[in-house]
Formats: structure tokens, sequence, C-alpha cells
């Protein structure tokens, strides 16, 4: 029986379009999770209401994901989720980027502990949501989640997900199998691990070390390698040419998705989707790729995208 498969969520790339197309053409994943939404003096973005609206996640097995310094911020958020249909949501205690963690937001929070309890204890105001959390080792500690863990244990969670960096380490540096170690072997709820996984090898190294473990979330591996999560779940290899198919029909659904919801016409589109390039086939070859991001007109950009896919 495989370990499953969660598809971490990253900010300007995993919205509802790329989740979609993903989901059609590709699958292999259990749960997608949407870039945080979070709580600003304003309300709510407008960008972030549209990525989790129901009308445009019906492909995707969706999980919204909130980032919260307080009970007040948690209860806003969790609410509006509920008000959408939804009944599983992710909190999230992982985020690195100093803006989120300046707020004691994401990763910020774990340092402390008194916040970050209070916020979580909100979770038992909606009992119709079942909550889960993905963290990282700490701030700049690796022993910051280590000393939550004991209340983490006690909450009516489906399950963690840990990320064994600091979020000081951003995306760089190794991670930290050995702290991961010690919080997987006091944590009683299922546990996901996420964290420089790009290949099968990887999954199996992780899970070979971690029989334990509920499952992995990828993210850049992903990214970069969509097909992924559906080959090692089905435990069959895609071949040259199913890959180059099915690359074809995902980056067709991505295009049309962007040109009916952007509005600032042929540019504006082609900004958009060349961010799929950013982490796509990162073994394709430079020169393909320059041509494609370097193109300023949509059927030279489909031209390159062509030549690129096929290699």
């Amino acid at each position: 029986m495989p370990y499953t498969i969660h598809f971490a969520p990253l900010q300007g790339y995993t919205d509802s379009a790329y989740r979609e197309a993903h989901a059609q053409v590709f699958g292999g994943v259990e749960a997608y999770y949407t870039p945080f939404v979070r709580l600003e003096r304003e309300g709510f973005r407008n960008k972030e209401l549209r990525d989790i609206a129901p009308e445009g996640n019906l492909s995707a097995p969706v999980v919204p994901q909130l980032i919260a310094s307080s009970p007040e911020e948690f209860r806003r958020i969790a609410t509006l989720f509920r008000e959408c249909g939804y009944r599983r949501a992710d909190i999230n205690m992982g985020c690195p980027f100093p803006m989120q963690a300046r707020l004691h937001r994401g990763a910020g929070i774990l340092p402390y502990p008194d916040e970050a309890k209070k916020m979580l204890e909100t979770i038992c105001e909606f009992p119709d949501i079942r909550f889960s959390v993905k963290l990282r080792l700490g701030w700049d500690s690796a022993d910051e989640a280590q000393a939550l863990l004991p209340f983490l244990n006690e909450l009516p969670l489906t399950h963690l997900t840990l990320h064994p960096r600091i979020g000081t380490q951003q995306y760089k540096g190794a991670t930290d199998e050995d702290a991961f170690s010690r919080f997987y072997a006091q944590c009683t709820h299922p546990l996901f691990y996420n964290g420089d996984i790009h290949t099968l090898a990887d999954i199996h190294s992780i899970t070979a070390r971690f029989p334990r473990l509920k499952g992995v979330m990828l993210g850049r591996g992903l990214l970069a390698f969509p097909w992924l999560a559906a080959e090692y779940s089905s435990g069959v290899s895609l071949s040259v040419q199913e890959k180059k198919d099915k690359l074809h029909a995902f980056h067709a659904l991505l295009l049309e998705s962007y040109s009916s919801r952007l509005e600032g016409g042929e540019h504006q589109v082609l900004d958009k989707i060349k961010t799929v390039w950013d982490y796509l086939l990162p073994d394709a070859e430079k020169k393909l790729r320059k041509k494609v991001l370097k193109s300023t007109r949509l059927a030279a950009y489909m031209e390159a995208v062509k030549a690129m896919i096929e290699g």
C-alpha cells in the first residue's frame, strides 16, 4: 500500500487554475492545499477569495490553508472557509517569509508558544471543520516545534506536516532529518514529511527511514516533475511520450484557464503562464528555456513551448 501524496501550496504558482489542470491531467494527489489566506486591515484579498471559491475548485480535492497570529484572525478566516462550504482546513505555522514572520504568523509564531496555543485552541470553536497543521522545526531554533508537540498531540487534528528546516533557512541548506526523527518519535498524530522531495527515490528513501509516516507532501518536486505523484501512487512509470502528451494537455488547460480569467490581454496571460517554467522541466536545454521566457508574442511562445516539451 503506497503512502499518501499531498501537494504543498506555493504562493504565485499553485493557484486554482494550476490545481485543476494538474488534477485533471496528472492526478495521484490526495489533497491539494491552497496558498494561505491571510487577514489584512481591509479584510481579505480578492485574489485569495477567488482562489478558494468553490466554483473554481471542482476537480482537485482542495484543502484551504490559513495563516494567523491570533484567535481573532483565525476565527474570521475559518468562518470564511465554512461559509464557502469547506469542512477541512490547514493551519500554516511554517511559512518562512519575513514579512509574515514579523507578524508572528507562519514559522514566526513558533518562538511564542503561548500565542501559538491561544491561536490553535480556536479550532474547538469549529467542530464542523477538520483541521491539520503544517509547520517547520522552528523559526531560529529546531527545538521550538518539539517543545510545542505535547500540546499539538492533544489537539483534535487530522494530521501534521513537518518541514525539517527552521524559518531563517528559507529553502536553503540541508533539511534536518535527525530533528525530524525526534519529532516523529513523539508525534501521536498521522505525520507527513515535506521538503526536498524531487524523485521517486526520494519518496522511497524517506518512507523507508520513517515507516510510520502517513505520507509525504511535495511542492517544488511536483512543480518540476508533475507526473511524480501519479507514478508513485500507481506504481507505473510513464513513458517519455506519455509525459510529453500529458505536458501538452496540462499546458493547454493552464493557457485556456488564464486566458479566460485575465483581462489584461495577451501580455498579461504570457506573464502569468511563463511562471510555470520557473520550476517545470528543470533539466530541459537552457537555450530552449530562454526562448520560452523571452517570447513576447503568444504565437512565438507556443512554438517555443512545443520545442521545449518535445525536447
